[in-house]
């Protein structure tokens, strides 16, 4: 004889009685998520370094700065610079993340985006990808990351950026 029930509509009112609440978990998630944010043009550095002046759980505030030699079995890796002035190179930077998060404005970035991208899927690890545009501005920067994240998320907005890197607890 099978025991189960199917769910039926008043299960969610069941859900919600004090013998239920018991098994509620009733604080914020205490993991940290090893976030890294990367800039992939001048203009998306500008609108992170505000941002990047936050308080943020275990993210990572970069720059794009230039392609670097691979491995020689055709893995590019890149450099990146933080927003103390401090380099890294990408391969580094993605060890132990958990995501990994690329800001836009325009299409200048595609060769960035490409690079982190093929990287991050390497290693298994999440991307999405930011874009910031004015109403009039072409879809360039959605162009160039579509292909690599796996969240896109477009705003006419850069304070949309601190909220979205919120919601990814970065």
């Amino acid at each position: 004889m099978d025991d189960r029930r199917p769910t039926l509509l008043h299960s969610c009112a069941r859900a919600a009685t004090t013998a239920e609440a018991g098994y509620r978990v009733d604080y914020p998630n205490s993991s940290e998520r090893a976030s890294r944010i990367i800039a992939l043009d001048d203009r998306a550095a500008a609108i992170l370094e505000p941002v990047a002046d936050r308080s943020w759980r275990g993210a990572r505030f970069l720059t794009f700065e230039a392609v670097r030699d691979g491995d020689g079995n055709g893995v590019v890796d890149a450099q990146l610079r933080s927003f103390d002035g401090g380099t890294s190179l990408l391969s580094e930077e993605l060890d132990g993340a958990d995501v990994a998060v690329m800001v836009a404005t325009g299409d200048e970035g595609a060769e960035a985006a490409s690079i982190i991208g093929r990287a991050s899927f390497r290693r298994r690890i999440m991307t999405a990808g930011l874009v910031v545009r004015g109403r009039n501005e072409p879809n360039d920067a959605v162009n160039v990351l579509r292909p690599y994240a796996s969240v896109l998320v477009v705003s006419p907005d850069e304070q949309y950026i601190a909220d979205v890197l919120t919601a990814l607890r970065a």
